[in-house]
């Protein structure tokens, strides 16, 4: 069964541009177009829906930064062509594209150790190494040593791609790719607490 944007938002109760994000971004399988229609097989809505929380209460820290990003977008920047996530950029582009710059509390996110970057509210990829940072304009910030300790191509299995030289990290971002971490922010930095996280 073959579901319209629309249903799939429904089912999973969210708005439609949301689930276009998640569409955009190249992470559902099997996707398939009638006309200008993008369909979503049931089965993949359903594997989305029933994905459990991030089981951020196992993280070392008591206030976790969340990067929220749209699918990928080509920019002009000097150092990256690209911001956002898309599952078919080469995880240089995805790093680039990730680690800056962002308007946030550089202290904060680097006391927490990991980034946990989201596309509507699911872990599509972890960085990690953030001790040092670069202040821009308009409290922008970088992370310039930022790794990526993997990536989803897949959410919907999920599939995963452990990147990052040391199994710590790697194993940080198995933990965490493909879960459900909703987020509320104005920005593209929020911060969720890890306490009282109801995650197992």
């Amino acid at each position: 069964m073959l579901l319209t944007t629309g249903q799939a938002a429904e089912e999973l109760g969210c708005a439609i541009t949301t689930y276009r994000r998640l569409v955009n971004a190249g992470v559902l399988p099997g996707l398939s177009r009638r006309g200008v229609r993008v369909m979503t097989p049931l089965w993949v809505v359903q594997a989305l829906r029933e994905r459990t929380p991030a089981p951020v209460n196992r993280l070392d820290t008591d206030l976790l930064g969340v990067l929220r990003v749209d699918s990928a977008r080509q920019v002009e920047d000097a150092g990256r062509q690209w911001v956002g996530y898309a599952a078919d950029l080469s995880p240089g582009d995805l790093l680039k594209g990730l680690r800056g710059w962002w308007r946030c509390d550089a202290a904060s996110l680097a006391a927490g150790g990991v980034l946990p970057v989201t596309v509507s509210g699911y872990v599509v990829a972890v960085l990690t190494s953030l001790d040092r940072w670069e202040k821009g304009e308009g409290g922008r910030h970088a992370f310039p040593d930022a790794v990526l300790a993997g990536y989803v191509t897949d959410l919907a299995t999920p599939v995963k791609h452990l990147t990052a030289p040391r199994q710590t990290d790697r194993d940080i971002a198995d933990l965490l790719l493909g879960t459900r971490l909703p987020s509320l922010s104005s920005g593209a930095i929020a911060y969720v607490s890890t306490r009282s996280s109801t995650a197992n």
